[in-house]
């Protein structure tokens, strides 16, 4: 089933990485527009002060789904490192579970807050502000889908020993290798 589901899912992922794309070339426009008309012709788009914010808004919401299933979030693994196969197990699915939490927490708190966003206009562009903080459905929807998903693998015994390590030192893929390269020759 997951194989069939797979290009949907990639699909989807592929689709919120266009948004973060429109999103951070609108802030670009938008920023960079209002400063030359300020510069030029002393004059601004009112707009530009409120949709750029916006924007910024859904890339880092829609950016932290995109991280969470690229594996590129923050981490630290100093002591899991340390611990044996079935610790590093036991650690990988507690935090799991404390982020499907969190996404839990944060669904529920926009879903008590949504009268009060949906009440709420924004200055200038006049649009309700759930249509701006909303988004944090999403995230919170998808990334503890992700989180549940890593847990039912965990209990089936799909989760790699790889897998149990999230944190992707910039460099180490080449230490690797290069480490691979020199065992060989030896």
């Amino acid at each position: 089933m997951t194989k069939a589901i797979q290009p949907v899912i990639d699909g989807i992922f592929k689709i919120f990485e266009t948004v973060m794309v429109i999103c951070i070339a609108l802030m670009l426009v938008m920023v960079f527009g209002n400063v030359m008309l300020r510069i030029f012709f002393n004059t601004g788009i009112d707009l530009s002060e409120e949709l750029p914010r916006f924007a910024f808004v859904w890339m880092t919401f829609i950016g932290a789904i995109v991280g969470m299933r690229k594996h590129a979030h923050l981490g630290v693994d100093v002591i899991t490192q340390l611990l044996p196969l079935a610790g590093k197990k036991v650690c990988w699915g507690i935090s799991q579970f404390i982020m499907a939490v969190c996404c839990g927490y944060i669904v529920y708190g926009t879903y008590l807050q949504h009268d009060i966003l949906q009440g709420n206009a924004s200055p200038v562009a006049q649009i309700s502000m759930i249509w701006v903080f909303g988004v944090s459905y999403l995230t919170g929807t998808f990334i503890g889908i992700m989180c549940l998903f890593n847990l039912y693998r965990l209990l089936t015994g799909q989760v790699q020993e790889s897998e149990l390590s999230d944190v992707m030192e910039e460099g180490m893929s080449e230490v690797d290798e290069i480490a691979a390269e020199v065992g060989q020759k030896a």
